[in-house]
Order: C-alpha cells, then sequence, then structure tokens
C-alpha cells in the first residue's frame, strides 16, 4: 500500500490505466500502474470496471486473466497517495471523483460473473490488492509475493469484502491473525493454507498461468458458465436446497448444443468443437 500524500492523478484514459489483450478466448487484463504499484485510483476503478464488463458481455472471452504491470506488484489496492490528495481536495475535486466512481463496480463486488477469472499475482498482493485476487477462481503466485491485509494499519479496515472472504478461506484464528494485525503471508504459506492454486518460480509464472487456461479451454465455455453459476449461487443454501437450485445458464446447458457435441465428440474419439452455445 502506498502511503505519503501526492496530487490526484489525471488520467489520460482508460486503456493508459487497464490494458485489455483478447485473444484466443482469452482476455488479459493488466492493471498498468507500476509507478504506483498498480494500485487504484478513481479512473482505474472506472477502467477495470469496463474492462470486466467486457469480459462478461463478450461471448467470445472464455476465460479472463488478470495481473498487474511489472514484476513488483500484482496490486497494493487503493492508492493511498491519491486518497490522502483527495482528502484534502476542494469539494469540486471530490465531487467529480465520486461522479467517475458511481457507476463502477469493484470485481470483488460482482457476484453475478460467471466467466472463469484467474489471478496472475506476479508480486506484492496487499489490501484490495489481495482481495482482488481473492475475488478470482483460480490463484497462481510467483514464489517472491507476499500477501496481506495491512488495512489496519492505515486506519482502515479491508473493506473490499477481505474481511468476509478470508475466514471463509482459511480457519478462523489464522484469518484473525493477519486481519488483526496486518501481518502479511508469504506465497508458500498461503498454499499452505489452501488460499492459493499454485506457486511457482517468476521464470515459470506464465506458462504455469497458460496451464490452467488451456485446460478451461478444453472445456465447454457454457458448461464452465453454468459450473462458476451453480457453484457461487448455491454457497449459502444448504446441501439439500443446493441440489434444488438450477442456475440460469445451467437450464441453458442443457438445452445447449455444446450439451450434444460433448458426448457425441467422447463416442467418435475426437476433440469437440464448442460452440459455447
Amino acid at each position: 500500500m502506498t502511503s505519503a500524500p501526492d496530487a490526484p492523478s489525471v488520467s489520460p484514459g482508460a486503456g493508459d490505466l487497464v490494458r485489455v489483450d483478447v485473444v484466443d478466448h482469452v482476455a488479459r487484463l493488466t492493471i498498468d500502474r507500476p509507478e504506483r504499484m498498480n494500485a487504484f485510483d478513481d479512473h482505474t476503478h472506472v477502467a477495470f470496471s469496463n474492462a470486466i464488463d467486457r469480459v462478461e458481455s463478450d461471448d467470445d472471452i472464455w476465460v479472463a486473466v488478470v495481473t498487474g504491470a511489472g514484476d513488483r506488484a500484482f496490486s497494493a489496492g487503493r492508492d493511498l497517495k491519491w486518497t490522502a490528495a483527495m482528502n484534502q481536495a476542494s469539494a469540486e475535486e471530490q465531487a467529480a471523483s465520486a461522479d467517475r466512481m458511481a457507476g463502477a463496480t469493484r470485481l470483488q463486488d460482482r457476484f453475478d460473473l460467471t466467466k472463469p477469472f484467474i489471478a496472475r499475482v506476479n508480486g506484492h498482493a496487499l489490501g484490495g490488492g489481495l482481495e482482488l485476487a481473492l475475488a478470482c477462481d483460480i490463484i497462481v503466485v510467483a514464489e517472491h509475493a507476499d500477501l496481506g491485509l495491512p488495512e489496519p494499519r492505515r486506519g482502515l479496515i479491508a473493506g473490499a469484502m477481505g474481511v468476509h472472504r478470508l475466514p471463509r478461506h482459511v480457519p478462523y484464528h489464522v484469518a484473525m491473525g493477519h486481519l488483526l494485525t496486518g501481518r502479511p503471508m508469504t506465497a508458500a504459506r498461503a498454499y499452505e493454507l489452501g488460499l492459493v492454486n499454485e506457486v511457482v518460480e517468476s521464470s515459470r509464472l506464465d506458462a504455469a498461468v497458460d496451464g490452467w487456461i488451456a485446460d478451461i479451454l478444453r472445456c465447454s465455455p457454457i458448461a464452465v458458465r453454468a459450473t462458476k453459476q451453480s457453484a457461487v449461487g448455491a454457497l449459502h443454501l444448504s446441501l439439500a436446497e443446493a441440489n434444488r437450485y438450477v442456475a440460469p445458464w445451467e437450464a441453458r446447458r442443457r438445452v445447449s448444443a455444446d450439451a450434444k457435441e460433448g458426448p457425441r465428440a467422447f463416442a467418435e474419439k475426437r476433440t469437440p468443437n464448442w460452440l459455447g452455445r
């Protein structure tokens, strides 16, 4: 997390803050503020929100990867230099910032998404950065990265779902030990706790992420969306209630071309030709 006051930055455009590259059904979202450890100001929030919307609405995108520019930080979460400056800004500047943020939605708050998101954690994942990674479905971490929620050390709380997600992912006392002290954890410890899927050397990070992507792309995209929506949509239900729950994308999958193509390709001993419908 950054902390020293500085002037609010005015960004020239969303594309300069969050790069979106789409190739072969894969969208790669790169937070491009390495000089600020890929921390979020209001412009970055808007750019990232727009990128998420694009991923979910474009049926040609089947999986998304989230990462930060450079190899120092995945994201340090909220840009505290920008926050400190905005706290001292004029009422007009604060209102303009609030207006920009009004239509932006964080990944941490998006429980309606049906595409799989992979966090490519290439460096520090702190505060909102860790919360961003936890909002993804698969987390692959470079071994030099550390992860933590240091908000209380800045008079804040991990309010982008960190205080709620961490105790649901790791044992209660372990979670509270990190939440109440702001202590970070190593990538190895995060893997030990089951908080992340894979930890690799930095030189192997892209290959590891590509391996997860390849396995997802072997699956029917409509079946993947139905699987994610079914799992997430029923998390709050009892097992008996979950058994009766039919997610909207599961209803679509049952009558889809892919539902016929999968068994047919298996019987014909060939690779399925997925259509995503």
